[in-house]
């Protein structure tokens, strides 16, 4: 499918010239938006739209969000994207590879922008970064977690080891965490063996995590976030290395301000 060049399109752009992005993240995550705000390129734009669901249950929360997909990016009307971020990694673990491609392509071909799940975007990242082996960082519920390491297993990982955090609040359990802890918690983080650890989800706070632990660790440290930013900046060409990760950088005034 052809599409007009990004700059083309970002030069007729009254906001949003070094690209514009939408984001969609589920209802009651407070940390996506703001991550991708720091994360994203100086002089972007993001754009931002909720996943909801009635269902009291995750699991089928979850699902939901993924097969809601269409209509959910349809929020955004006609916007003209450079590219669109699904920022629930939890939705792709149940998920057939074939299956989210489909779904994905779908969306692409109609709306004209492509649409970047984070799941994706990690998969993305190990692959610039030659990782093979992850240590994996979780707040998830426990079965949760075991969905996830399965998920990568399917996807050609090893998972040399998995922490499994404890809630953080029993009515915030993911979201309630906090780096000072979060830190305190990996403080001789075994990643041995390990290529990489990954912080999964998109709603545990972590990025003033990333270039401490990742200069303890000696290897990249990626989180949900991180990735999914990189993954978008690299659809207008605005994503490079930097001091805060050898994946993604650039970020670190921003952060430092927020």
């Amino acid at each position: 499918m052809s599409r007009p060049s990004v700059s083309l399109a970002s030069a007729a752009r009254e906001y949003g010239r070094a690209g514009l992005y939408g984001l969609l993240t589920p209802q009651g995550n407070p940390t996506a938006e703001p991550e991708m705000r720091i994360l994203l390129p100086t002089q972007s734009s993001l754009l931002c739209a909720r996943l909801t669901s009635g269902a009291a249950d995750l699991r089928r929360r979850l699902t939901e969000y993924f097969e809601r997909l269409p209509a959910f990016v349809e929020q955004f009307d006609r916007i003209a994207f450079d590219a669109v971020g699904f920022a629930c990694t939890g939705s792709s673990y149940g998920l057939d590879a074939e299956q989210e491609r489909i779904a994905l392509g779908e969306i692409e071909t109609r709306k004209g922008y492509c649409v970047i799940t984070a799941a994706a975007a990690v998969e993305q990242a190990f692959r610039a970064l030659a990782i093979r082996a992850i240590a994996l960082v979780s707040p998830y519920p426990p079965w949760l977690t075991e969905a996830c390491r399965a998920h990568w297993v399917r996807r050609g990982l090893r998972v040399t080891m998995t922490l499994q955090l404890e809630p953080a609040s029993p009515a915030q359990p993911i979201y309630a965490h906090t780096t000072p802890a979060l830190l305190e918690r990996l403080d001789g983080l075994d990643a041995r063996g390990a290529d990489a650890v990954l912080f999964t989800g998109t709603g545990m706070p972590s990025l003033r995590a990333l270039q401490p632990l990742e200069a303890a660790c000696g290897m990249p440290v990626l989180s949900c976030n991180l990735c999914l930013a990189w993954a978008l900046a690299k659809v207008t060409g605005a994503a490079r290395p930097g001091a805060e990760s050898r994946l993604y950088g650039g970020w670190a005034d921003r952060l430092a301000a927020s």
